[in-house]
C-alpha cells in the first residue's frame, strides 16, 4: 500500500493506494461516532458492498442503493440518500461512505455536506477516473438539465482508499474514461509523465496492477498539491479542468450518461490543444502527441458530429469558470504546462468549434 496526504491544515486526510484494501481494516480509525451510511449502485453494490461491510462490525451500518448513470445525479436521486439517513435515525456523528464511481461519491459527498449541516463521508472509488480525480479534493455535486456539476459544495472526505483490485471489473469504456483524466495531469503538469504513459499505455489497457498503481500515485500526488494550495479553484487548481468546458457542454447536449465524463474530457482535451495550436502555443507536432495518446487510451478526440459552433457557446457560457461573461478556458502554454485565460480572439474558438472534422485527421 502507498500513502499519500492532502494538506489541508485539520482537514488533511490520507490518500490509500494498494492491491486488496477493501478487506483491510482500513478504515474504522476515520469513523467518529457509531453510525455508519454506506452509499452505492446498482452496478458495485453486489460485487463489492458485503466486502467493505466485513470490516465495519461494531457500528451500526445501514446502506442506500441508487440507480447506476449520470443520468441520477440529480436532486430528485440525492433525496434517497437523505430519505434513508433520516428513516433510520443517523445523527451528526454519522459518517457516509461512497462505495462507486464519480457519481457516487459526488453525490454522498454533496449529501454529507449538507445533511444536519455537515457531517463526515469516506471515498471508495470504484473507477479509474474517480480513484484518480473525482475522490480527492472535496469537489461535490450534481448536475442540473442546463449544466453539468452546477449545484454543490466543497466538502473534503476523511480518507480515500484506492483499491486498484476493483478495477479488474471495470468495463472497458470506462477504463478509457479513466485515462483520459490521467493523461491531463501529464498534459498540465508534468510532461516526463506524460511520456511516461505513452510507453506504459498497453500495460494500463491491460489492466498490469504495478502501472496501475503508479499513474493512480502520481495522479493523486498532482491533484493533492493543487488542492493544497488551493482548495476552493480560485487559482491554481482550475488548470485540472483542461478540456472539462468543452466536455460538460457535450455530456449537457447529449444527455447525462450518453457520453461518459472521461470520454467527452478525451474530446474536450483535443479541442483545448488544437485552440492552442491556433494561438501559436502548439507545433503540429504536439497536437499529434495529443491526438495519438488520447487515441491510444480507447478515447474519442471528435465533439458529436450533431453539435454546432452555437450550441457549444450557449452551454459553454453558463459554465462555472465563465466570471463576468467572460469564457475562460484551460489552454496548453506547451505541453506539460496549462494556464487558464480569457484571453484568446473569438474567432479562433469558433474556428475549433466548427472544426471537428479537422481535428480526426490531424
Amino acid at each position: 500500500m502507498q500513502t499519500l496526504n492532502v494538506d489541508l491544515g485539520e482537514r488533511s486526510y490520507p490518500i490509500h493506494i494498494g492491491q486488496n484494501l477493501l478487506a483491510q481494516p482500513l478504515l474504522a480509525p476515520f469513523i467518529k461516532g457509531r453510525q455508519v451510511m454506506v452509499v452505492s449502485n446498482e452496478t458495485v453494490a453486489p460485487l463489492y458492498l458485503d466486502k467493505l461491510m466485513a470490516q465495519l462490525s461494531g457500528f451500526q451500518v445501514d446502506a442506500v442503493i441508487l440507480p447506476d448513470g449520470e443520468a441520477f445525479k440529480d436532486l430528485d436521486h440525492i433525496n434517497r440518500i437523505f430519505d434513508a439517513l433520516l428513516e433510520k435515525r443517523h445523527n451528526r456523528t454519522t459518517t457516509l461512505i461512497a462505495l462507486g464511481g464519480g457519481v457516487v461519491g459526488d453525490m454522498t459527498g454533496f449529501a454529507a455536506a449538507c445533511y444536519q449541516r455537515g457531517v463526515a463521508f469516506i471515498q471508495v472509488p470504484t473507477t479509474l477516473l474517480s480513484q484518480v480525480d473525482s475522490s480527492v479534493g472535496g469537489k461535490t455535486g450534481v448536475n442540473h438539465p442546463l449544466g453539468k456539476n452546477m449545484i454543490g459544495a466543497f466538502h473534503q472526505p476523511q480518507v480515500v482508499l484506492a483499491d486498484t483490485d476493483v478495477l479488474t471489473t471495470l468495463p472497458e469504456r470506462e477504463l478509457s474514461a479513466g485515462l483520459a483524466e490521467v493523461i491531463k495531469y501529464g498534459l498540465i503538469h508534468d510532461v516526463e509523465f506524460l511520456g511516461w504513459l505513452e510507453q506504459n499505455m498497453p500495460a494500463l489497457r491491460q489492466r498490469d496492477s504495478s502501472a496501475l498503481a503508479q499513474a493512480i500515485y502520481r495522479s493523486c500526488e498532482i491533484k493533492a498539491e493543487m488542492v493544497a494550495l488551493d482548495e476552493r479553484e480560485a487559482g491554481v487548481r482550475a488548470l485540472l479542468n483542461l478540456g472539462h468546458t468543452f466536455g460538460h457542454a457535450i455530456e449537457t447536449d447529449q444527455g447525462y450518461g450518453q457520453w461518459l465524463h472521461g470520454e467527452a474530457v478525451g474530446a474536450g482535451t483535443m479541442m483545448a490543444a488544437d485552440l492552442s495550436a491556433r494561438l501559436g502555443w502548439l507545433s503540429q507536432q504536439d497536437l499529434d502527441r495529443v491526438r495519438n495518446i488520447l487515441l491510444a487510451a480507447g478515447l474519442p478526440v471528435l465533439p458529436p458530429t450533431d453539435m454546432t459552433s452555437e450550441r457549444f457557446l450557449e452551454l459553454m457560457s453558463v459554465d462555472k469558470k465563465v466570471i463576468d461573461g467572460n469564457l475562460r478556458l484551460v489552454l496548453l502554454q506547451k505541453l506539460g504546462k496549462a494556464v487558464v485565460t480569457s484571453d484568446f480572439p473569438a474567432a479562433r474558438l469558433t474556428e475549433t468549434l466548427i472544426a471537428g472534422e479537422r481535428l480526426g485527421q490531424l
